[in-house]
């Protein structure tokens, strides 16, 4: 909740319709590419799992800029809704040329990768902070806000999974996979139209004023806001929120980097999915993978209800467990019955943990620099975390290819199960309880 600002306030319908929209169109951008990267630069592409990891790693090298960029320009000097405007318009013309870049185009398409993430990283921190700025009442409302970015991820890739069915549909029996494999091409330019729609809704966002910090002397508004995010560290609820997100957004990598080829062989190859889900879902793990998008709407609509009865720690705590739960059916249970019912678990695994994280530094952070201290974060979860999980999953996806063909799939998640053991186990013994939270978030100034 913005301080100041009475628990039974509303924000206005049309505010937080606007603020939907584009939360839509948000997510719907990097939903429509993220889960179809990996098998088509690996596939279509022939580049190896380790090549991946490095045009993925460069790619999350924009959100290590993105507390810089985005934290002092929207905190200090520009509105962030004109920032949001100029970046997704860029973004899109530099997605588009992805999708006509060819196998001998690796140097190209890492160039691309640098600076597409470098412009549309900063734009994930500043949707957040801009809500947050203009909700009255963020535990409440900022649930039923965000949770239009996770339609809009399942929009995206619902599309393009029907999409891949469409192009293949008059293909040789021999020829369909190839098709499809080609035809993941498509999504770029569906995120790039994706962005320039967004980039003129923009302008139409609920005006966010840079809230720079006075001096406390003359008054004079002056200051460089991510460093002065920086000092919020000092709380014990920051502190370890951001010592154990870091690791898990090295597993969460895991999940987007192997899940796809993972799903199409352990699900879509078999007959219950031609059946029974690609009519729903279209072709491929990226389309089965919004399963988990679909739960995320489940746990974000129930988020409210927790988020006054739980305390922050008991809720980041149930996210861990989900992620523990689905790497172990990963590696351990590989069939249908029940991968299907674990790729829910992804809906815990953001709800609980992701989303709830942004909420807990927006309430630990004064206004002057929230911007910057979302920034922050996700320069922790979306630039570094993002860049050595990519690695990290490109050198465990090397590491358990067979020699006969194929991937143990055993080895590979395993090594992110017992890593978020550890983080559950961290978080256990050192994440302040309820009191001690409330106490931190009452020193704000």
């Amino acid at each position: 909740m913005n301080p100041g600002t009475s628990l039974e306030a509303r924000t206005s319908s049309s505010v937080r319709l606007r603020l939907s929209i584009m939360m839509f169109f948000q997510y719907a951008i990097w939903g429509a590419w993220l889960p179809l990267l990996y098998p088509y630069v690996t596939g279509h592409l022939g580049w190896t799992a380790k090549e991946f990891g490095v045009i993925a790693a460069l790619g999350a090298c924009g959100a290590l800029l993105a507390p810089f960029i985005s934290g002092q320009i929207a905190d200090r000097w520009f509105s962030t809704e004109r920032f949001l405007a100029a970046s997704h318009l860029i973004g899109g013309a530099l997605v588009w040329m992805l999708a006509s870049l060819g196998p001998e185009q690796y140097t190209a398409f890492c160039v691309y990768s640098f600076f597409y993430g470098l412009i549309y990283a900063p734009t994930i921190p500043l949707t957040n902070s801009l809500s947050f700025h203009n909700l009255n009442n963020t535990e409440k409302e900022f649930g039923g806000v965000r949770v239009w970015g996770t339609i809009g991820w399942i929009a995206a890739g619902i599309a393009m999974g029907h999409w891949l069915l469409h192009i293949s549909a008059d293909a040789a029996a021999d020829a369909v996979a190839t098709t499809r494999t080609a035809g993941i091409a498509d999504c770029f330019k569906l995120s790039a139209i994706l962005g320039a729609v967004l980039a003129f809704f923009c302008l139409g966002l609920p005006h966010t004023p840079p809230q720079p910090a006075p001096d406390p002397q003359s008054g004079a508004r002056r200051g460089f806001a991510p460093l002065a995010a920086l000092g919020a560290l000092k709380k014990r609820s920051l502190w370890v929120l951001f010592l154990v997100a870091f690791p898990v957004s090295v597993v969460h990598q895991f999940y987007f980097v192997h899940t796809a080829p993972f799903v199409n062989k352990t699900v879509s190859a078999s007959a219950a999915a031609t059946e029974w889900l690609e009519p729903i879902f279209g072709w491929g793990g990226a389309g089965l993978m919004t399963i988990g998008q679909v739960a995320e709407i489940i746990v974000l609509a129930c988020m409210a209800f927790f988020l006054v009865r739980w305390s922050k720690k008991a809720i980041l705590f149930t996210g861990i467990v989900a992620y523990m739960a689905r790497f172990a059916v990963f590696a351990y249970l590989p069939y249908p019955v029940a991968v299907v019912p674990a790729l829910a678990l992804h809906g815990f695994c953001f709800g609980c943990f992701m989303f709830v994280a942004f909420i807990v530094v927006d309430e630990q952070c004064g206004k002057d620099v929230r911007a910057s201290a979302q920034g922050l974060f996700n320069f922790i979860i979306i630039g570094i975390g993002i860049i050595v999980g990519n690695l990290f999953a490109g050198e465990i996806g090397n590491a358990a290819t067979l020699e006969v063909g194929g991937v143990d799939y055993s080895y590979l998640y395993a090594v992110p199960l017992w890593i978020t053991v550890g983080c559950g186990l961290l978080l256990l013994l050192l994440y302040p309880g309820r009191a001690t939270y409330e106490r931190e978030k009452s020193e704000i100034s």
